[in-house]
């Protein structure tokens, strides 16, 4: 049986662990003046001191792309665990706990163990220029070094080709997901620019699974996996998909399995569990079996992502009758799949929409929520807490007002929260926007009563 996705304590709330973590991830933040600089020289630097961890790995399957990464990746994880295999994973952001972006033969790390393992790394660097997320990298290859796996997952943690993890010269395969307009500072401001940094992750040898593409990215990831000498095995082409009442039907030239409705809910969930099929069929030196596939696609877990809220503390401040769903989607793209999910539980069971709204300030809230104008009875804007990067949500809701929403702000998640109740009736709620957001509706929801 595949091991669920446990939400583990935030450290700050461990006794004698929480600010040695927060001090030393402040610390890496005070080495570049700037969180993002994309260049591959930094980490090339450390990870040369540190033994080239990058080069002794168990085989690797590297995942970019725009939207679905962690969702592919929580698939393939779950499908693997379902055939008994050890799984190691890097993974960002995290919801909760930091703690989350390392998965170590299957175990999540613990707060003390990860402390210690960047003290390590911190002491090697000896303070040279490098950003927070590329000294976590590295130390992220140092543990997976050292830890037994049969195979180990790697997301890029933005864009591709400078990308602190893409400094594995042959990975088992690679994995390119939906791409769509994000980081337009970082990457270019348009699909074409973008599709070109991530397909740049594709290597010679290997298959590049490649999930569903608008045409313009298709074109960038054909013509940089040629030049590369990467093995195409392409959404629509090589591989394909159809939804189906009971769940979905997965073809190639080699196989036809019928499978069932992935655990996580949406349609766009459809997408990634075939795309985590298609890269297991091309990963062929790993033994799966049909009813491996079948167990991990039905019984996986990945918190936040289009998530009903459980029982909890933060539920309770909404009447018994109500929905409260998390989803950490922050682009266009994703407030597209969102409303349509969305419009399909809506078909089924009519109830008003209130959406929980927050976002960093280098996103666009009116982008992301314009497919809900006419499905949405109300939008509050809060504050991401503890996160200088938040947007205003005075702001954004005269934003979102301009844009056609009966739009208003909340200083916290549970001020909205406790505003809705005053709403007659049933209702739905989406809480979304932002990982910080989606984190502190499950925090909020496992604190004791």
């Amino acid at each position: 049986m595949p091991k669920p996705m446990s939400m583990p304590r935030p450290a700050n709330e461990r006794v004698g662990a929480a600010g040695t973590l927060q001090d030393i991830l402040a610390r890496f933040d005070r080495y570049h003046p700037s969180r993002i600089d994309l260049t591959l020289d930094r980490i090339v630097r450390l990870l040369a001191a540190l033994g080239a961890p990058q080069q002794n790995l168990p085989p690797v399957i590297h995942v970019a792309g725009t939207n679905g990464k962690g969702s592919t990746i929580a698939f393939l994880r779950a499908i693997y665990e379902a055939a008994g295999l050890a799984v190691s994973a890097y993974t960002s952001p995290h919801l909760v706990d930091f703690t989350e972006r390392f998965l170590l033969g299957g175990e999540e790390t613990t707060s003390d163990a990860l402390c210690d393992l960047l003290r390590e790394v911190d002491a090697v660097n000896d303070g040279q220029p490098i950003t927070e997320f590329e000294i976590v990298t590295a130390a992220a290859f140092l543990a997976l070094s050292r830890t037994p796996a049969d195979i180990v997952l790697l997301e890029t943690g933005l864009g591709g080709r400078y990308d602190a993890t893409n400094v594995v010269d042959a990975p088992l395969a690679t994995v390119i997901t939906p791409i769509s307009l994000d980081h337009q500072a970082f990457l270019g401001s348009d699909i074409f620019s973008i599709a070109g940094e991530k397909a740049a992750i594709q290597k010679a040898k290997a298959p590049s699974i490649v999930a569903p593409q608008p045409a313009e990215a298709s074109q960038v990831i054909d013509r940089i996996g040629d030049e590369i000498g990467a093995l195409p095995f392409r959404a629509g082409r090589e591989w394909s998909y159809e939804p189906t009442a009971g769940g979905f039907v997965y073809r190639s030239q080699k196989t036809t399995l019928s499978l069932p409705r992935p655990a996580l809910a949406g349609p766009h969930q459809i997408v990634n569990a075939a795309t985590a099929v298609a890269c297991i069929e091309q990963c062929s030196q790993i033994s799966v079996a049909e009813k491996d596939i079948e167990l991990g696609l039905s019984s996986m877990r990945w918190p936040g992502r289009f998530e009903l809220l459980p029982d909890g503390p933060l539920r309770r401040r909404l009447p018994p009758d109500w929905e409260v769903w998390l989803d950490a989607g922050h682009n266009a793209a994703a407030g597209d799949a969102l409303a349509v999910a969305l419009r399909q539980i809506n078909a089924d069971r009519p109830q008003p929409l209130h959406i929980i709204f927050g976002m960093l300030k280098d996103k666009d809230p009116a982008a992301f929520l314009n497919p809900f104008t006419t499905l949405a009875d109300s939008v509050t804007v809060v504050p991401l807490a503890g996160e200088p990067r938040s947007l205003d949500p005075q702001v954004s809701a005269t934003v979102l007002t301009g844009a056609g929403m009966v739009a208003g702000w909340a200083p916290s998640l549970e001020a909205a929260l406790d505003a809705l109740v005053q709403t007659p009736g049933g209702a739905r709620v989406l809480v979304c926007g932002s990982h910080v957001l989606v984190g502190a509706a499950l925090r909020g929801n496992a604190r004791p009563l």
